[in-house]
């Protein structure tokens, strides 16, 4: 019973992220690694991503920016295949240390040009690469990908509903690759975790219903501290993890 009200907070809670407050997402992996285990996780997770995944898509369809999705989708997808090569040899100690420390490195970075906007912060395929097998291997070991995403969306430049609706398309496209590598490789996805995930889909439509309220009280400026704020904790929370 425990496990299924944490599953119902966590479903609560991706609805809440992928209506647009990009970060929260790694509060949600945190508390289903606690309740299920990290690996048994990230398979009951998926189907619950990818269903708030098509709600954004539909509700964002107009707001997507192609160019910045194929620039960073390819690199993404890299991650994800070194991921399930590598997944059951890496240390999750050094793993989740060295994410965590390339995500702060980045937020500072992120903020110092926030402060001063006198710094050119890197666009170009090279960087657009390094955030993209960040995020793909993330994604695919952890379902972390948001705060590789959300550094190269803020360091893009993208307006709100573009930032949220080119990462709405990125995610979906991304976890559906993903899906047969947890079904029939890592075999995290069964029929007893699809059980889970339908008991939990209404809690999804309701957080993104909230979601949709609160995201509309930023604005722009708001929105962008408040996704540098949560993407530090986020990488705080993977130390502790």
């Amino acid at each position: 019973m425990f496990s299924y009200m944490i599953a119902a907070i966590a479903a609560l809670l991706v609805g809440v992220s992928k209506a647009g407050l990009k970060g929260i997402n790694v509060f949600t992996v945190t508390i289903m690694a606690m309740a299920f285990g990290a690996k048994a996780s990230t398979g009951i997770m998926l189907p619950m991503l990818m269903m708030g995944d098509l709600l954004a898509t539909i509700y964002y369809k107009k707001h997507c920016r192609w160019e910045y999705l194929i620039k960073f989708m390819p690199a993404m997808i890299v991650g994800v295949l070194l991921a399930v090569w590598l997944g059951k040899d890496i240390s999750e100690v050094t793993f989740k240390n060295w994410m965590g420390v390339i995500i702060l490195l980045s937020v500072v970075l992120m903020w110092y040009r926030e402060r001063t906007n006198d710094m050119a912060f890197p666009k170009g395929w090279l960087f657009a690469g390094t955030m993209g097998i960040g995020a793909g291997f993330t994604t695919m070991i952890g379902n972390l990908a948001g705060s590789f995403s959300n550094i190269f969306f803020l360091a893009t430049g993208l307006p709100k509903k573009e930032f949220i609706g080119t990462a709405a398309y990125l995610f979906l496209i991304t976890n559906l690759f993903k899906l047969p590598f947890h079904a029939f490789v890592w075999k995290t996805i069964t029929l007893d975790t699809l059980k889970i995930n339908a008991a939990q889909s209404i809690f999804i439509g309701l957080g993104f219903m909230i979601g949709l309220r609160i995201v509309n009280l930023f604005n722009e400026l708001a929105f962008r501290k408040f996704i540098l704020v949560v993407t530090a904790i986020g990488a705080i929370l993977i130390f502790v993890r």
